[in-house]
């Protein structure tokens, strides 16, 4: 019975962590110090959960605990604390097939507790307010490209055998609450009038109401929105944004990926690209003066083709090098139709990818202007109307994206059309 109660869910806190901690902890794992001596805060300052900073004489680390309920909304909207399992598995999947440099070690996961324990990353600083700041780093195109690439070729029927990617599907599609979310804050409440939609309002009042009429937009969403709910390509991180990687001056981190689920590949490619337009479309609310604004506007344009580029070969080399996977089977290629067929089939894939990012790009921009969970980027810019000034033209982008991605060959060409939404 004692131990019954001892394991029984209780959220932590500053006071009852050190203890726990400190008989948790694998023995290599060493924070210095006597338990009651170390230093501990909650930071936690998303949406979902509470995140500790627990420091020793020698060592600090991460200690992340799933709430049941909505923290950003509050105990009136529960949720499972079973995301703290589908975090602990994507990471160990992702350190597995994108590489452990480019997520946090896992020290070790209580399933009971909804709680890992995991590496503190220092001196990183959330990638979203480093954009804010005006900051550029150097690997992060390559390394973003890199972790798209790798995590989600080997988990798809292109470079994972089929048994394993049966099974995937199998583990991570009950990750239904956090997949409701997604469909709803995503694909359906910025097209109507919702109640937990927030948006700069009078200012942008006409232009969310013109997005609501908008029959030829919404039909679009609401068809990524079928293919995100049918579409089990590959394991998704599900809320790959700037405010879901760390960097440093020569290294990036991939956190947070409890939204993760087996779907289409686009979303997270899309998702982490539109919220590169929506740091690109903040800029004249961060720096008022012209070229120094101008100047990072390009650089973020540049990471958008960058990314996508180190993207598509890097995941070129992996299927050309692949020896398992049913999709597009190795012998059909090489002994049969020959590299051009296959340099063809790629080309098509790749087109359609293409096309699917770029209209999940323009989902994502919609959603944070209009939808519940804004962004800093925008938030925080104080004068409203510079901010509504700013979220127009990004609204503009969001439906071109949406509706005529099919248009764009490449990214080079949505950079121009960006560069006109921004004049305009």
């Amino acid at each position: 019975m004692q131990k019954a109660a001892q394991d029984k869910y209780l959220p932590k806190t500053n006071e009852t962590l050190p203890h726990y901690i400190s008989e948790k902890l694998p023995a290599h794992i060493q924070l210095g110090g006597e338990p009651s001596n170390w230093s501990v805060k909650e930071v936690g300052d998303g949406n979902l959960n509470l995140v500790f900073i627990v420091a020793g004489t020698e060592k600090t680390i991460v200690v992340k605990q799933a709430l049941p309920y909505v923290r950003a909304a509050g105990e009136s909207w529960k949720l499972s604390t079973k995301r703290a399992f589908f975090e602990y598995n994507i990471l160990a999947l992702e350190a597995r097939f994108a590489g452990q440099d480019l997520v946090p070690e896992v020290y070790f996961y209580d399933e009971e507790q909804a709680l890992c324990a995991m590496e503190y990353l220092s001196p990183h600083i959330i990638l979203r307010k480093e954009l804010m700041a005006g900051k550029q780093f150097p690997n992060l195109a390559e390394d973003i490209g890199r972790f798209l690439a790798r995590s989600l070729f080997f988990t798809s029927d292109l470079g994972m055998n089929a048994e394993e990617k049966k099974a995937l599907v199998s583990k991570f599609v009950v990750n239904d609450e956090l997949c409701k979310i997604t469909e709803d804050l995503i694909f359906t409440e910025p097209y109507y009038d919702a109640e937990l939609n927030d948006w700069t309002s009078p200012q942008l009042d006409e232009d969310v109401k013109k997005v609501w009429q908008d029959e030829e937009m919404i039909q679009v969403a609401m068809r990524y929105k079928y293919k995100f709910m049918t579409e089990a390509q590959a394991l998704l991180h599900g809320d790959l944004h700037s405010g879901s990687i760390m960097v440093a001056d020569s290294d990036t981190k991939v956190i947070d990926p409890e939204f993760g689920f087996m779907g289409p590949m686009a979303f997270d490619i899309g998702n982490y690209i539109g919220n590169l337009f929506l740091a690109y479309f903040s800029r004249p609310g961060w720096q008022s003066e012209e070229e120094e604004c101008s100047l990072s506007q390009n650089w973020l344009l540049e990471q958008v083709s960058k990314t996508w580029q180190v993207f598509v070969a890097q995941f070129t080399q992996l299927w050309a090098d692949k020896a398992q996977g049913e999709a597009y089977p190795v012998a059909i290629y090489q002994q049969g139709l020959g590299q051009a067929a296959l340099t063809r089939a790629q080309q098509s894939f790749f087109e359609t990818l293409l096309e699917d990012t770029l209209v999940n790009a323009g989902l994502e921009i919609n959603r944070r202007i209009i939808g519940f969970a804004g962004v800093a980027d925008f938030k925080e810019i104080a004068d409203a109307d510079l901010r509504a000034e700013c979220e127009r033209s990004a609204l503009k982008l969001a439906r071109e994206l949406i509706v005529n991605a099919r248009q764009y060959e490449d990214l080079q060409s949505v950079a121009r059309y960006v560069q006109h939404c921004n004049k305009s």
